[in-house]
């Protein structure tokens, strides 16, 4: 292979896993002013690959062109991949060559990017090619350091899912004492709030089949609410300080129903559908408070990192595969059969 060229998964159109294309022949990128160039060693699976891929995100019947995270069209081929675990391997002008031998995560929102400040965030691996590559480039202040003694794989499983998360506790301002409602609990984000949750002292209820009660008791939390069975509203009216939706459909109303009087709502997801149902009374009698939770608050990844050194939270990968075989890993997530993520190695620890 030239060094010119790298191996990585090329998404060539909006469709089935026939359109990601293995590639030995991808151009290397090379680090443009402020940014770095990283060797990928692991990237985690996320919604966002499969929802891009698919064109889930447009609001016109998966029109292309309103298919991204920033509602413009995605140029092909792309290289998607939002999480990102690796090692700064060079850097571009103006970017300070002691952070060359890095092992890093890549912040997943980015607010700066081919080197000028964005008007709106783009996400690594739609507006921008992300980590199922060998190689993949980002401005510098989006590459964190990171000491631990957490394999690639493990590290890899945090950015997009946690960072998230952290966000949406950080949007609602989840306080010490409270309770917290998590839906989609078994998933990757919904894993990562619930031990987030139960860092900054919050009582932790989850939505989830009765086959993952267990396995999220283990991460911490409080109550289980079996999601076949259909009874949020055992938790009690007004029982709930703030709600972390990863769902929707059918059960928001509900969702609503056992917040308290100026509880806070937060969503990040719509595995159930996004077309709710609202009683705007509810909205207004109960001075409810909703957060839609995409880009991230500036103190949020930041703060994860310091969080994964410490200990404080611990990561959850339920599979691993080689980047190659991405199609089965993709089905493996949709299948959901496990609590936590799917992660991709793309290069073994002895070659970064």
């Amino acid at each position: 292979m030239k060094p010119e060229t790298m191996r990585g998964v090329a998404l060539t159109g909006h469709g089935g896993p026939e359109c990601l294309e293995w590639r030995e022949d991808l151009p290397r990128p090379a680090p443009m002013a402020g940014e770095v160039l990283i060797r990928v060693a692991a990237a985690g699976v996320n919604n966002t690959d499969i929802n891009t891929r698919v064109g889930w995100y447009s609001k016109g019947d998966n029109d292309a062109g309103d298919a991204s995270w920033a509602g413009a069209p995605l140029r092909f081929p792309r290289v998607q991949g939002i999480d990102v675990c690796g090692h700064i391997v060079a850097v571009g002008s103006g970017a300070d060559p002691a952070q060359i031998g890095a092992r890093v995560l890549v912040e997943p929102c980015l607010t700066h990017a081919q080197g000028q400040m964005l008007a709106r965030p783009w996400f690594l691996g739609s507006e921008c090619d992300g980590g199922f590559a060998e190689y993949c480039t980002v401005a510098a202040r989006h590459a964190y350091a990171i000491s631990s003694p957490l394999s690639d794989v493990e590290l890899a499983s945090f950015p997009c899912s946690y960072s998230t998360a952290e966000n949406m506790l950080t949007r609602t301002n989840l306080r010490d004492g409270e309770t917290v409602l998590i839906t989609g609990a078994s998933g990757g984000v919904g894993s990562a709030a619930v031990q987030l949750a139960k860092a900054r002292g919050a009582q932790v209820a989850v939505i989830t089949r009765a086959s993952k009660a267990q396995s999220l008791r283990d991460l911490g939390a409080d109550i289980v609410v079996d999601r076949d069975a259909n009874d949020v509203q055992t938790l009690g009216a007004d029982s709930i300080d703030v709600v972390v939706d990863l769902v929707a459909g059918d059960m928001f109303p509900r969702l609503l129903n056992v917040l308290r009087p100026k509880g806070r709502y937060a969503v990040a997801g719509a595995v159930g559908g996004p077309m709710v149902s609202l009683d705007v009374r509810t909205l207004y009698l109960k001075d409810l408070s909703f957060f839609g939770c995409t880009a991230l608050e500036q103190e949020v990844f930041g703060k994860l990192i310091k969080r994964i050194e410490t200990g404080a939270i611990k990561p959850l990968v339920g599979a691993v595969f080689p980047l190659k075989d991405i199609s089965a890993a993709q089905r493996a997530f949709a299948e959901k059969n496990y609590t936590g993520k799917v992660v991709l190695t793309v290069a073994d620890d002895k070659r970064n």
